[in-house]
């Protein structure tokens, strides 16, 4: 019996997800990727001879990956190096204040209570408890499924779960929501970051996104070799399984014969075949008919969907005084909701921005070093106008990260810089406009506006960070998943696997 041929398009983590598991399972599986190595968004690059992450630096969500490297027959342990961190983050204010977030929920609360007070203490063990509460009411009905619309969420929360789905304040804003736990507030600041996560302005989000933070605490594990090496190792277990990568080429259209998707066509004019394509990029692209008029109404419009946060970041080879750094470090503004007014409202590079430093080579008490390796960033719009910004308003902005640093106690001397603005997002992942987590998580509805892994037409399948469950690195690693499992669902027949059975089945969550 004829193999099945399945071709991915793009090798970010949903992609490469859903070619591990698809090759695994015996289809005969054909990644093309644009760049010249795997990643997407979670790429490298290179300032003064030195190899740095570009893109998320945070590793959280282990089990998902212990789940998933465990249906592809692997052990995820094994094959990369993983180092809980203790602490989350190091905060700072420009008033000289300073907070560290730790995996010790007692430690931070303590943290805290000194910075803060007692009450404020407490305030954080609440806000914990209702973080928790609505992860676990979302997690399975919700994250794991396929695109659930809110009455299926209903269906499968059960009558017993209708009173935690109640309190998830999907009609409340999460700046709202925290002023019933923070009256300090640099704390409300602090937890309202978490929006940013998903692309999306604390003011706009719902509390539903408070989950985010108890992701987040509830573990933090650094890669060895950085975030780029889970990407690399997804892309050599795939290749284990039997899964071929075409790096450098380009898709120019999703072929459809009879109302089916039957294979791709390249941009240098070769076409393979297939009986199923599942499409790893943003969305947007697809409905601007970047892959073919024949695919372009495949997946629902979201009317009236707003663009995601995009990114001014700089990467650096230099030395670090004056603070000190962690590995992951936030020092913010003034005036948060000026900054994300400038962003959504007038749709420009914030005139005093928050920013995030990763110091790629530090752990929790590293001294600093002459030549270490810096990655910072500070959120920016995207859309229609992301090539619109001229280089000067790009250097005032770099000027207004530098003194927000310096503001903080933090000075950075820069021997090599590499930078990227929303424009190169635009350019690196078509049809974005610059957004890197899709469309932005604005409004209750907003996560069922996501499509879902199938699409109206028959053998094209969605993942990615633009698409149900959302953004951000294991996100992304569950939407590869349910196309993986969609697909598999369709099209498999009974004919017996060309491999041994893999532990884990293939049940969707």
């Amino acid at each position: 019996m004829r193999t099945q041929r399945v071709i991915v398009i793009g090798a970010g983590v949903g992609g490469l997800v859903a070619a591990l598991l698809l090759s695994a399972r015996g289809f005969e599986v054909t990644v093309i990727e644009r760049a010249e190595s795997p990643g997407g968004k979670m790429r490298e690059v290179e300032a003064g001879g030195l190899r740095l992450d570009a893109g998320p630096t945070v590793f959280t969500m282990r089990w998902a990956f212990d789940e998933i490297f465990d249906e592809a027959g692997a052990d995820f342990a094994s094959l990369l190096r993983l180092r809980p961190a203790e602490i989350l983050a190091r905060h700072a204010w420009q008033d000289g204040a300073r907070l560290d977030l730790f995996a010790d929920l007692a430690r931070s609360a303590d943290a805290i209570a000194a910075l803060a007070g007692p009450d404020e203490a407490e305030g954080f063990r609440r806000f914990c408890a209702r973080a928790r509460s609505i992860y676990e009411t979302l997690r399975d009905s919700f994250i794991l499924a396929q695109r659930p619309s809110p009455v299926r969420l209903v269906r499968r929360a059960g009558f017993g779960g209708l009173p935690n789905l109640l309190r998830i304040s999907p009609f409340t804003t999460m700046w709202d929501e925290l002023g019933k736990y923070f009256r300090d507030p640099r704390l409300r600041q602090l937890f309202g970051r978490y929006a940013t996560y998903c692309g999306s302005s604390p003011f706009a989000a719902p509390a539903t996104l408070m989950l985010v933070a108890h992701v987040e605490m509830d573990g933090v594990w650094r890669i060895d070799g950085g975030m780029h090496r889970l990407a690399c190792a997804l892309a050599d277990l795939a290749q284990a399984r039997g899964a071929d990568f075409l790096y450098a080429r380009n898709v120019a259209r999703i072929l459809v014969r009879s109302g089916r998707v039957v294979g791709v066509a390249l941009d240098n004019g070769e076409t393979i075949e297939a009986d199923a394509v599942v499409m790893n990029g943003d969305v947007a692209a697809l409905r601007a008919g970047l892959l073919g008029a024949d695919a372009q109404s495949a997946a629902r419009d979201a009317p009236g969907a707003q663009p995601s946060l995009s990114a001014m970041t700089l990467a650096m080879r230099g030395r670090a005084t004056g603070f000190p750094l962690v590995r992951h470090n936030v020092f913010f503004s003034r005036d948060y909701r000026a900054e994300f007014d400038d962003i959504f409202a007038r749709r420009r590079l914030p005139a005093a921005p928050t920013v995030y430093v990763c110091a790629q080579d530090r752990d929790d008490d590293d001294a600093a070093r002459d030549d270490e390796r810096l990655f910072a960033l500070v959120n920016a719009p995207a859309g229609d106008g992301a090539g619109d910004i001229s280089q000067e308003e790009f250097g005032r902005c770099e000027d207004s990260m530098m003194q927000t640093l310096a503001d903080c106690g933090l000075r950075i001397s820069a021997a090599a810089t590499s930078r990227t603005a929303p424009a190169d997002f635009a350019r690196l992942f078509p049809g974005t406009g610059g957004a890197i987590y899709g469309q932005a998580s604005h409004g209750w509805m907003a996560s069922f506006t996501r499509p879902g892994a199938r699409t109206r037409l028959p053998g094209l399948y969605l993942a990615g960070g633009s698409v149900h469950p959302g953004p951000g690195v294991p996100m992304a690693a569950i939407s590869g998943r349910l196309a993986a499992h969609s697909l598999t669902a369709d099209l498999i027949s009974t004919r017996p696997s060309r491999r041994a059975a893999i532990a884990g089945g293939m049940s969707t969550p």
